[in-house]
């Protein structure tokens, strides 16, 4: 049993020997609206601590723009160091029939990691605050309440490429994609990571900002983005299909929980660690 796969061409559009493919865009929308998000979240000034959000609105369109250089420079970088080494060394190849060009600068080649572009968007981020003397940990909030939006939107693109598909399934929605050479029904799993890495993990930050205070205890939004998403990436692997290329791991672990299992227990160091002491009143911080 299975439903249709709705085929959808991962082109979007066509000239010449360019093409505006859904994957682009789904960097460029989950950027743009991720930054539209946070324009309105550094205005509710009473969810922040007493000094305010991190960052004012110029500086926020600023470290956009380094956070983009960090997502496409680390999660490439991650992907080659993580998945695929050997597109490092592999021989150039003609674009277009004509200009020599690396295989590892080839974004559509093998693809993009989300663990690698976490780490570039921390180092863009850690310089940015140490530049302008911003504390990092209510940085990290900040980009971590709009990660999910980016995620999801990542996520689709991911399934209108019919790549990252499941495992072989014979459920009520399992798919046929029409990328998988077996050609057998399988668990749409990039859906999955749509709905829990995206939707479920906006929710949750969203409810944690605005009803349990979480931006007013730096780090205390960051380590539950980590955690949630380690939670929720581990969850998806058990219905993914594994990379082909990649060695068997013990356990039966995948390559994504070994990278996620990390991301999992520093931010519930992070939740203790923001936690551990009650935050004071203005009275009581008056007594003493």
């Amino acid at each position: 049993m299975s439903v249709p796969y709705p085929t959808i061409d991962p082109v979007l559009l066509k000239i010449g020997p360019f093409s505006l493919r859904w994957y682009s865009l789904a960097y460029i929308g989950g950027l743009a609206v991720g930054w539209w998000y946070l324009t309105r979240l550094i205005k509710k000034t009473p969810l922040w601590p007493k000094s305010g959000p991190p960052v004012t609105r110029q500086q926020l369109d600023d470290v956009i723009f380094w956070v983009a250089i960090g997502v496409m420079a680390g999660g490439r970088l991650g992907y080659l160091l993580f998945y695929e080494p050997n597109l490092i060394i592999a021989p150039w190849e003609k674009l277009f029939g004509v200009v020599p060009f690396p295989p590892a600068l080839m974004t559509w080649n093998g693809g993009m990691s989300f663990h690698g572009g976490l780490l570039g968007v921390t180092l863009v981020g850690v310089w940015f605050a140490r530049k302008h003397k911003i504390n990092m940990l209510s940085l990290g909030d900040m980009f971590a309440c709009a990660t999910p939006i980016g995620l999801f939107f990542g996520r689709i693109a991911n399934f209108i490429n019919a790549e990252l598909y499941g495992r072989p399934w014979d459920g009520a929605w399992a798919m046929v994609f029409p990328t998988d050479p077996q050609q057998v029904p399988r668990h749409p799993s990039q859906l999955y990571e749509a709905a829990l890495e995206g939707v479920a993990l906006f929710t949750i930050l969203f409810v944690a900002t605005r009803k349990f205070g979480f931006l007013k205890r730096p780090g205390a939004a960051m380590g539950l983005f980590l955690f949630g998403y380690g939670i929720s990436r581990i969850i998806v692997e058990n219905f993914r299909e594994p990379d082909a290329h990649m060695p068997d791991f013990p356990l039966g672990l995948t390559m994504g929980m070994m990278l996620s299992i990390p991301m999992l227990a520093l931010g519930g160091w992070l939740i203790w660690r923001t936690f551990r002491t009650p935050q004071q009143t203005p009275s009581q911080k008056a007594k003493a």
